[in-house]
């Protein structure tokens, strides 16, 4: 039999408050790295997805560039045969035209849907992001500095330059043109 001095249950001795501060400092600490843990995973996840779009948006960026300079000879050869030389040609020699014509066609419209597009220079304006300017000539009546001519279509494959358009400017100080807004000349008279 156990006597009452044994069956007493001693107290538990109080964990000393330190220890209680370092635990809970430890909990917050693991809970911190926690947190910083799954922020990662989501940032590298994040980070991989996008790497992954871009792989896929410019993955065919070596080969677009490949099959422009065949849009190139595409646009030559019918540039070759001017208007008026095409209506007076034999049937069979419009016909490979036509093909020629379809055939470049085909091929542009392949190229745009994997995000290949032609860079716009309707407005007219050179940026030298977009154009690699290949000569200065009088301005037809252009501001200096404008695009004159496309000698080259320049490309984007989705943000990115693919190709600058190769385009001749106008030349700066040319009678004929009128000065650009904003470079310097005074127009008040």
């Amino acid at each position: 039999m156990m006597s009452d001095e044994e069956n007493q249950t001693l107290p538990e001795p109080e964990a000393p408050a330190n220890e209680i501060d370092a635990l809970r400092a430890e909990a917050a600490d693991m809970r911190d790295r926690m947190l910083r843990a799954l922020a990662d995973a989501e940032n590298t996840r994040r980070r991989a997805e996008r790497e992954k779009q871009e792989a896929s948006t410019y993955a065919v960026t070596r080969f677009a560039r490949d099959m422009l300079q065949i849009g190139d000879n595409f646009a030559r050869a019918l540039a070759a045969c001017p208007p008026a030389l095409r209506e007076a040609a034999d049937p069979a020699v419009e016909a490979v035209l036509d093909g020629i014509e379809a055939t470049e066609r085909q091929l542009l419209a392949a190229l745009e849907r994997h995000g290949v597009k032609p860079i716009d220079t309707a407005d007219g304006r050179f940026d030298p992001n977009l154009h690699q300017a290949i000569a200065e000539v009088a301005g037809e009546g252009k501001p200096a500095g404008s695009i004159v001519d496309v000698v080259q279509a320049g490309y984007k494959i989705g943000d990115r330059l693919l190709r600058p358009a190769m385009v001749t400017v106008a030349r700066r100080g040319d009678p004929a043109a009128p000065p650009a807004p904003g470079n310097g000349v005074d127009t008040k008279v």
